[in-house]
Parts: structure tokens; sequence; C-alpha cells
């Protein structure tokens, strides 16, 4: 396995493409707990299981691979309100020009309310360009995925994500009840449903009061 390095924000080799990312990606350290600001009051949290329930496996990252990770961040941190963790430009071989790499990528980490799991990727390759893949029409059938945000305020985050280009909504913002986990009530929720700007599948929803 080849070695790889990754990167960093200070001046280097490289040029064009590569000097407007690494400063995208020193923009995007200076707005990592701009999305802690969006977060509302009186949100339904996440709190991890029992040590006596644990299981011997942790979901620990979901990563999307995209064509604008830039455009992405716009939806994931900015409509949303995930925090970047991890931002950087990565090569492959080890110390090689992005210019003349034989793979010249950036990863971006986000979070939600955790730093191990739950954790959401964004990769762009730059080298080699990747094919693309269209998801156009894609939504909900056999092999796609859906992500399933739960938000605190969900009439902003839609207003925000669905005003971004290249998004499309599926379904607006509506009440809907599902069986409860105890068999005894119900989970009101309000969901709505969009394709970010890849294509991606995603739920947005807000819980109207804590899981039974």
């Amino acid at each position: 396995m080849k070695e790889s390095t990754a990167v960093g924000t200070g001046p280097g080799t490289g040029s064009g493409t590569f000097a407007r990312l690494r400063a995208a990606i020193v923009a995007t350290a200076a707005l990592a707990g701009a999305g802690a600001m969006l977060a509302g009051a009186g949100a339904v949290r996440a709190e991890p299981v029992a040590e006596h329930e644990r299981v011997p496996v942790d979901l620990r990252r979901t990563t999307l691979v995209v064509r604008d990770i830039d455009l992405s961040l716009q939806f994931y941190r900015d409509a949303l309100g995930m925090q970047v963790i991890y931002d950087n430009l990565i090569t492959t071989p080890r110390g090689a020009d992005p210019d003349e790499a034989e793979r010249a990528l950036r990863l971006v980490l986000l979070r939600a309310n955790d730093h191990y799991v739950g954790v959401l990727g964004l990769l762009q390759y730059f080298r080699p360009i990747k094919e693309t893949v269209d998801l156009a029409g894609t939504a909900f059938m056999e092999g796609t995925i859906v992500m399933v945000f739960n938000l605190d305020d969900l009439d902003g985050s839609f207003a925000r994500a669905t005003a971004l280009p290249g998004v499309v909504v599926l379904d607006e913002p509506a009440p809907v009840s599902y069986p409860s986990y105890d068999g005894e009530g119900t989970i009101d929720v309000i969901v709505s449903s969009l394709q970010d700007p890849d294509g991606f599948t995603v739920e947005l929803n807000q819980l109207q009061e804590p899981l039974h």
C-alpha cells in the first residue's frame, strides 16, 4: 500500500486549483464553530446506550463521494448545522506535489453531537477524476441510501437547504406518527425529504417529544 500525506494549509507546492483548495480549507476552519450557533433550545438529544447494553461495534462514519465539496459544506455545515472536525488535502505518494500526485483528494469530516459515532465524511477526488453517478430520480430505490437527521429547527434548516443549487425537494415538512418502540403509543415527528446537491437522499426531521 502506498503511503499518503495530508497537505496542510500553509504555503507550499501546488498552484491553481490546489492553491484555491488551501484557501477554502482555511476558510472552513474559520467557520468550524458557526454550525453550533444554529442550534435551538428544547431539542430531543441522543444519548449513548447503557454500559450493559453495549454491542461490540460502532457505526463510525458515513462518507459521501461528492462533486463539489464546498457546495456540500454549504448543505451539511451551513444549512443543517454540522460542525467540521477535520479538513485536509491528501496526496499519494507521500510528499508528492498535489499537481503531480497519483492521487489527490480533499476529505472533510463533520460531526453532529458526537465526535466518534455518526460522523459524516465528504470526499472529493481531484486526481484521478472519478466518474460521476447520476442519482437523479433514484430516491428511496433499492440499492440507495437514506440519511436521517433530527434537527432543532426544521423550518430554518429546510429553508436554507432548499435554497442551494441542485437540491431537489421530495416531501415538504409534514407531521407523521410512527408506532413507539415500546408499542404503547406513538412517535410524533415532523418529516421532510430531499436530495442533496449530489443526489443523496436525506430526511430532515424534528422529533416532537422524547423517544419511548
